[in-house]
């Protein structure tokens, strides 16, 4: 039985497909069998696996309008242990689409229950906004994990996404928990990283993972050459950083 994790948060730019796919990758390395879901309509998780997003006949976008199953989008291996649902553009039109269709918050749900006991992990890349698509993954997943990113504004958009989780465990996905919080670009030479991370854990009630993800060149790097941190440079930190969080998440299941 699979452990759906849905990476979310509204704001851009805080690591979540970066996490997405190097979380992925990581857990996949310790053997365990993963598959990847890209709701974000940039591709990036995608992409970042060294697919061609915009050679696919089947994606996510077909899935959701009813065109192909599950299994005609799944693009199997695309590293060991690694498959991916893709996404490209054309998602970006699924909100519009949806109008009107009736359980439409539960359509990736219902399509991923049919391979869901194939894999130990399913991680799902949200969008940075709180749209149809992030609904449709938070009322597939069990857990949602949230990067934040060490700065200053880290807090505010938090409250509006644990708002959004609750009301979705109210009336959507009655088993919906948080996964915890992870803190990405992290600079261990300023304050004001240390300053972020104590703040957040004073005033959460979350979890948050021990595992801190730092700013890591190798890690900005990795997706231009289509390949996960592990793959690219298993030395680097930020590689041993995504490698402590997967034993974290393993542990969690």
């Amino acid at each position: 039985m699979g452990k759906i994790i849905a990476i979310a948060n509204q704001k851009g730019g805080v690591g979540k497909t970066t996490t997405s796919i190097n979380l992925s990758a990581c857990l996949a390395e310790k053997g365990k069998k993963v598959l990847a879901i890209d709701t974000d309509p940039q591709g990036n998780t995608t992409s970042g696996f060294g697919i061609d997003k915009n050679e696919l006949d089947n994606t996510i976008y077909e899935l959701i309008l009813g065109e192909c199953t599950i299994r005609d989008c799944i693009i199997k291996d695309v590293i060991e242990n690694v498959s991916i649902l893709p996404a490209n553009v054309n998602l970006a039109a699924a909100e519009i689409e949806l109008i009107g269709v009736e359980k439409k918050e539960y359509i990736l749900k219902n399509e991923v229950d049919y391979v869901k006991d194939e894999y130990d992990f399913i991680i799902i890349d949200c969008p940075p906004s709180l749209n149809m698509l992030t609904i449709n993954s938070m009322t597939t997943a069990d857990t949602v994990l949230v990067p934040i990113q060490c700065e200053y504004y880290a807090l505010e958009g938090l409250s509006q996404l644990i708002h959004t989780v609750n009301l979705v465990k109210e009336r959507l996905n009655p088993d919906l928990d948080m996964e915890g919080v992870v803190f990405t670009m992290y600079d261990s030479r300023t304050n004001l990283s240390m300053q972020v991370v104590e703040n957040v854990k004073q005033n959460l009630k979350q979890k948050v993972f021990e595992t801190l993800i730092p700013r890591n060149i190798r890690l900005a790097e990795a997706p231009s050459y289509g390949l996960p941190i592990n793959k690219y440079d298993a030395k680097s930190a930020g590689a041993e950083a995504y490698m402590h969080l997967a034993d974290e998440i393993i542990s969690n299941k």
